[in-house]
């Protein structure tokens, strides 16, 4: 019975922020397609798009990833991975200001602004995932058990970006200049995560760089969600590593990150109104 009494309590506190959040995702979706002929559609076809044009590049023609099973539905597995990211702490960065008219009439809580922007992101994910698993079947992935596994990387990748998102948009409202500073920071973390190459052909020549790399929680976790989803013979920190702790560094630094974008954001949410 107390947990039931709790459980209405908690919905009670939080029924307003709940429908907030689901007005803020539909309004984001509405303006985003707003006057576009094929609406929906465009969050299929911008990852097909550019899965396209990268195989040509890569694999047809250069033949990065030859050898490798399934690589072609692994690359674009890497895409839609680091689009969701990309999604996520692009959007959350401006996502304050953007708000700035709702913040300065109603005081809610701010955190709903990010939640919203990342519960988007998310929507777009499982649409693209979509697509990755009809390449799968068309490509002939066995299917295993292993696969229900995927969605513990992609919630690491949306805490990671949450928490990038809360910091980025406390630092937006007054210095314009991070988002330049992002995106510069985006184009290196994008190859750094090797996203639309093999992590093996980073190991093979400089071993020590890939494993570098693979502390990169954004690596680690697309990484580890390629291995589950598609070969489980790739490798990863756990495999490439004889201490059992290397493995956590990713998952400390997604806390690390989460917690401290958080802790920022509420500290200086009181003040948004005055600034943007």
């Amino acid at each position: 019975m107390n947990i039931v009494k709790k459980f209405k309590e908690l919905k009670k506190k939080y029924r307003y922020s709940l429908i907030l959040i689901r007005e803020l995702v539909i309004t984001e979706f509405k303006l985003r397609y707003q006057g576009s002929v094929l609406g929906y559609l465009w969050s299929l076809l911008k990852p097909l798009f550019l899965f396209i044009i990268l195989y040509f590049v890569f694999v047809y023609f250069l033949k990065i990833g030859a050898g490798i099973p399934h690589w072609p539905v692994s690359m674009l597995l890497g895409i839609v991975i680091w689009n969701f990211f990309a999604e996520i702490t692009n959007g959350g960065l401006k996502s304050v200001v953007s708000r700035g008219g709702l913040i300065r009439n109603i005081n809610f809580p701010k955190y709903i602004i990010i939640v919203s922007s990342a519960i988007s992101a998310s929507i777009n994910l499982f649409f693209n995932l979509l697509i990755v698993l009809i390449f799968s079947v068309i490509n002939g992935v066995p299917f295993t058990f292993q696969m229900f596994i995927l969605p513990i990387y992609l919630i690491e990748i949306l805490i990671f970006g949450m928490g990038i998102a809360f910091t980025l948009s406390s630092f937006y409202v007054k210095f314009r200049d991070i988002q330049y500073i992002w995106e510069i920071i985006m184009q290196g973390l994008f190859y750094a995560s090797a996203a639309i190459f093999p992590l093996s052909k980073v190991l093979d020549s400089h071993r020590t760089i890939g494993q570098l790399m693979l502390l990169n929680p954004v690596a680690q976790a697309l990484q580890d969600a390629r291995k589950v989803f598609i070969n489980p013979d790739l490798p990863n920190l756990a495999t490439l590593n004889s201490n059992i702790l290397v493995p956590f560094i990713p998952i400390l630094l997604v806390v690390i990150v989460f917690v401290f974008g958080a802790w920022y954001f509420k500290k200086k949410s009181p003040y948004f109104a005055e600034n943007v």
